[in-house]
């Protein structure tokens, strides 16, 4: 297909199984409208590109900052391999116009939203793992994700709000933050999620977003501001 080819010259590779990278370019909702279509959706290889990518920004983290604990390194990969971070990379490589979505996702512009972003990429490093093994992988995800680790980390607070919001919460009031969900509505490919953040029993703030991560993390950037914790 047109649209796998121009996928893989803008990361720099080429799948000998193209099967693989038409998989992980297919949305679920695509698969669904499309019961005629010749391959599975991009799940289960997200899947595996989760576990995959975890893994190398943990091995470079490791290798790399020699001196640092533990918590520092888990902060570390969660903001490297967190929904925002990967919906930024695959935006900015033009992944979002290749992948096929339903007719509902394109209306509601389902390839803007973070989560379909995030998952693609995921599964884009799933496929290349099956394709090529662990160093393709690992080179693909040190040139798109690893590269930017000096940038994502000066911007932690954008890019790991639940993370930013727990470490806060945990360090002054010694109580970890839950979230509930609010509201939710909307048809199956344009869901609507008002999430609330809270410590204890006490509500902190809301947010918003086309799932429940998405509403977590705004509520958690909401939160920050309301309790003026953001430069702190």
């Amino acid at each position: 297909m047109k649209h796998c080819k121009a996928v893989e010259q803008k990361l720099g590779i080429a799948f000998h199984n193209p099967s693989l990278i038409e998989q992980a370019l297919v949305h679920k909702s695509y698969a669904a409208e499309n019961p005629a279509w010749a391959h599975k959706h991009n799940e289960r290889l997200e899947f595996l590109g989760d576990a995959v990518l975890e893994l190398v920004v943990s091995e470079h983290l490791y290798r790399t900052h020699t001196e640092s604990p533990e918590g520092d390194l888990t902060n570390w990969k969660s903001i490297l391999v967190n929904t925002k971070m990967l919906s930024m990379v695959a935006s900015d490589l033009g992944i979002s116009e290749h992948i096929s979505l339903s007719r509902g996702e394109r209306i509601s512009e389902g390839a803007k939203k973070e989560s379909i972003l995030a998952n693609t990429t995921e599964a884009i490093i799933g496929a290349l793992y099956l394709d090529q093994g662990y160093e393709a992988a690992r080179d693909l995800v040190t040139r798109i994700i690893i590269s930017r680790e000096k940038e994502m980390l000066s911007r932690a607070p954008d890019y790991n709000p639940k993370g930013r919001f727990q470490e806060e919460a945990q360090r002054r009031v010694a109580v970890t933050p839950t979230y509930r969900v609010l509201e939710e509505s909307g048809p199956d490919h344009n869901r609507h999620f008002v999430v609330g953040a809270y410590i204890g029993d006490r509500f902190i703030a809301q947010g918003t977003g086309s799932s429940k991560q998405e509403g977590e993390a705004a509520a958690a950037r909401e939160a920050l501001r309301v309790e003026g914790w953001n430069g702190v």
